[in-house]
């Protein structure tokens, strides 16, 4: 393989490595095949122009345009002329596709769907940036200017995912870069000549050759191991350093902490991005578990987080300030002393698979016991992990109250602090008109902000033909709330953000919480709280009795009570104790009864230890898959470092074994067998220290062998003995069929074996040192492979180039 094509090979390989940053930020991630197949294109015709040779402008529009003529094909393959060529059509398409994928970047969190413009910027990106790559590496052969594109790619994929590209996908883009080095190093260094090419690769220890072989790979050496060094030094250095926790290729999120203090903020992404999906999973995976004192559970709504900002595209969370979780919650914003309230107290257990940076909890939560890094946002009463911190496995217990107002105490509400009202009710300029139109219309006749809401819920879950569709997709633009409006179809999405959207043109504060519905009582007196309960719902406010849920959506969740006309009423009935069965505390003693459920042992109810071992809330044990692919994984862990071991065994097999058969022998065959044994007598000292010396005769190699390694005895007149064969079956006319080779060979060994210290012996059966012969045989038959094809390209390429210029 000539230098330039390695070095083409090795730009567009360092392209895709770098891309590798992006895999987790969209699911499904076959994107990337699209891109390598773009970009080889791109590298292809890059190649074949430089062969041309074209000049190097000509060369890098020749890849600007069949990077758009495959583009076209791929994106907007029905609007080109003849599914390829680009017309305004085409650009208009793109241009609608691009501004589609930066709405869809800017409403989804991590990981994003595949949409369409997703794809394309991906794609087009990744296909860019490998243009440039290979521009500045292989055109103009600078590679490591070409580390700047690579180091944008990687440190996009970064920001977007918050600094959590993770460590392996930094590992991944530096050694791609390095490659990228080490190639046009490799190529440079050809260029001096035989000296510097490495056309002595085959020459041997002890040879004549030898000596002058030794300085050819010390640049290459040199640089493998300043690159090493290099990139070691990048990942372990800022893990020592004060001030960094997570080092250059850490998963800071961003989202500042520091202290036990009011501190930092918290940057919420949307977490609507997986609600669809996790309402079309075909198997209802558990997510958590509780047991609750409350008497009723249907109105005892998880929620997650409140997305309080609308932009007239998508609600989003606001950045707010945190600060550490008090042991006791402030009281609820606008709630009153004579609203009827109800004191629960739940215990939690989250499921091994289910990680949220969001603690799911009942609203309005009064305190909260959990061990971790948690913080406490006090506008949304959330809390939100830090430094990483999720809810995989996290055992926790939540004292609530459930708010229970009359509709007189609603109705009565009065006007919301201003600074609330001004923030809750912003709705955007470019909110179509007829959001306000039609909530007039529903609500005319109302007299006060709680009638307008209640006509409000009734008219989406009941009254106005809405259907309940999780297949709907949630559609973009200002425009989404009216298709729905007219659509009459949709899921909690749709519901929760146009009755929030549409309370909020009245006047009336609002927002949208997302959490989970209440789940489905067990048998034993446990919830369970599946992905396929995962919900959204609006919230407003009435003074008095602060924020209250609302439920418009149709055959999901339930009704709250305060909105429907038969409100009961009835004294407050105080803080309720928690019962036995839903203690915060685990049992003192282990139960030593086999009547102690799986859903116990979760929630701690059989001791300790039983609630340890039962911590896994996934549902099944390890996918068999699974467990294949990792004792697939670990028996290879375990047998590369004896590969030498391995290889050297066969290949004593092989030699000895010839020379183990009987029956009559040509001379030809006899001299291969006897050359076949001192073979492995020369490897065999070699492995215990004695380098080979090809230049020297059988003879004296003999007695080199026997002083260097030191052996007597029945060793040393073995080799002398197996020496003199040699010598017969090389020189003789009629060499005679020697008898006793393998047992000889087996005496050399010995003797090394025995005058060997200990770490030699290891060294000679782990770490063979004559296993280079497999290296210097891999590296001959390539470069033996590599002269071939090159000779075939060079022989079609001079009966393609003229007839190319002649077309």
């Amino acid at each position: 393989m000539s230098g330039r094509a390695r070095l083409t090979l090795a730009a567009w390989g360092a392209t895709l490595m770098a891309s590798g940053a992006l895999l987790p930020l969209v699911k499904p991630a076959t994107w990337i095949f699209t891109a390598a197949f773009v970009l080889a294109l791109v590298s292809g015709v890059g190649t074949l122009a430089r062969r041309a040779p074209l000049a190097r402008p000509l060369t890098l529009l020749a890849q600007l345009a069949v990077a758009l003529l495959a583009l076209t094909a791929i994106f907007a393959r029905e609007q080109a002329i003849l599914w390829f060529l680009p017309g305004p059509q085409v650009f208009a398409h793109a241009a609608d596709l691009f501004a589609a994928g930066a709405e869809d970047v800017g409403r989804y969190a991590i990981p994003a769907p595949d949409t369409e413009g997703i794809r394309l910027m991906l794609v087009g990106g990744v296909v860019t940036i490998g243009l440039m790559v290979d521009t500045l590496a292989v055109t103009f052969r600078k590679a490591a200017p070409a580390g700047l594109p690579l180091l944008a790619l990687y440190s996009v994929a970064a920001g977007l995912s918050g600094g959590g590209a993770g460590w392996l996908w930094f590992l991944l883009a530096a050694s791609g870069y390095l490659l990228l080095l080490l190639a046009e190093g490799r190529d440079r260094l050809s260029q001096w000549g035989r000296v510097f090419g490495g056309a002595q690769r085959s020459a041997r220890p002890g040879s004549s050759v030898a000596g002058g072989g030794g300085p050819t790979f010390a640049p290459a050496r040199t640089g493998r191991r300043i690159g090493a060094v290099a990139m070691g030094v990048a990942m372990v250095v800022p893990f020592a350093l004060p001030g960094f926790t997570g080092g250059l290729i850490g998963n800071g999120d961003g989202e500042g902490t520091g202290g036990e203090g009011r501190g930092g903020t918290i940057s919420a992404v949307n977490p609507l991005v997986s609600l669809q999906d996790n309402l079309r999973q075909p198997e209802d995976r558990e997510v958590l578990r509780y047991r609750t004192n409350a008497r009723d559970t249907s109105g005892l709504y998880l929620r997650l987080v409140a997305l309080d900002q609308f932009d007239g595209t998508s609600w989003k969370s606001s950045v707010r300030p945190i600060e550490a979780v008090p042991k006791q919650l402030p009281w609820p914003d606008g709630l009153s002393q004579s609203v009827k309230i109800t004191e629960v107290t739940s215990n939690f257990v989250a499921s091994e698979g289910y990680e949220q940076k969001w603690l799911p909890m009942p609203y309005p939560a009064g305190r909260v016991d959990i061990d971790g890094r948690w913080r406490y946002e006090p506008a949304g009463r959330m809390l939100v992990g830090d430094d990483k911190q999720t809810t995989k496995g996290a055992r926790f217990t939540v004292s609530s109250l459930v708010v229970q107002p009359t509709s007189e105490q609603l109705a009565a509400a009065g006007d919301a602090p201003e600074k609330l009202r001004h923030e809750y009710t912003k709705v955007p300029a470019s909110l179509p008109a007829d959001v306000r139109a039609t909530a007039l219309q529903v609500t005319k006749g109302a007299r006060n902000d709680y009638e307008q809401a209640v006509k409000l819920q009734d008219w989406f879950a009941r009254d106005g033909g809405f259907r309940y569709d999780v297949d709907v997709e949630s559609g973009t633009g200002v425009q989404a709330i009216s298709r729905f409006l007219k659509d009459k179809e949709g899921f909690c999405v749709h519901f929760s953000f146009s009755m929030a959207a549409m309370a909020r043109s009245l006047g009336i504060p609002a927002r949208v919480a997302v959490g989970f519905t209440p789940g489905t009582t067990q048998t034993d007196g446990s919830v369970s709280v599946g992905i396929r309960d995962a919900h959204a719902w609006p919230e407003l406010y009435f003074e008095g009795v602060g924020w209250t849920r609302f439920e418009p959506t149709p055959s999901r969740g339930s009704t709250p009570s305060y909105t429907q006309d038969n409100t009961p009423s009835g004294a407050a009935t105080g803080p309720a104790r928690p019962e036995q069965s839903a203690s915060a505390q685990p049992s003192a003693a282990p139960s030593a009864s086999e009547s102690c459920t799986p859903q116990e042992r979760q929630l701690g109810d059989c001791g300790p230890e039983e609630a340890v071992a039962g911590a896994d809330t996934s549902g099944g044990g390890p996918d068999p898959l699974t467990v294949v692919l990792i004792v697939v994984g670990a028996l290879a862990v375990l047998t590369v470092p004896l590969l030498p071991l391995l290889w050297r065994t066969r290949v004593r097999a092989r030699r000895l074994g010839a020379t183990g058969a009987s029956g009559a022998r040509g001379p030809e065959e006899t001299a291969s067998r006897t050359l076949a044994v001192w073979q492995e007598i020369i490897d065999t000292a070699w492995d215990y220290g004695v380098e080979p010396d090809e230049s020297q005769t059988p003879r004296r190699t003999a007695a080199r062998i026997v002083r260097l390694g030191e052996l007597s005895g029945e060793a040393a007149d073995a080799v002398h003995r197996v020496a003199r064969a040699v010598e017969e079956a090389l020189y003789a006319p009629n060499p005679r069929p020697a008898s006793g080779l393998t047992e000889e060979a087996a005496r050399i060994r010995a003797g090394f074996h025995t005058a060997a210290d200990r770490r030699t012996r290891l060294r000679a059966l782990l770490v063979p040192r004559s296993a280079a012969r497999l290296r210097w045989s891999t590296a001959t038959r390539w470069s033996e492979t590599t002269t071939r094809w090159s000779i075939r390209r060079n022989a079609l390429l001079t009966r393609a180039i003229p007839r190319l210029h002649r077309n």
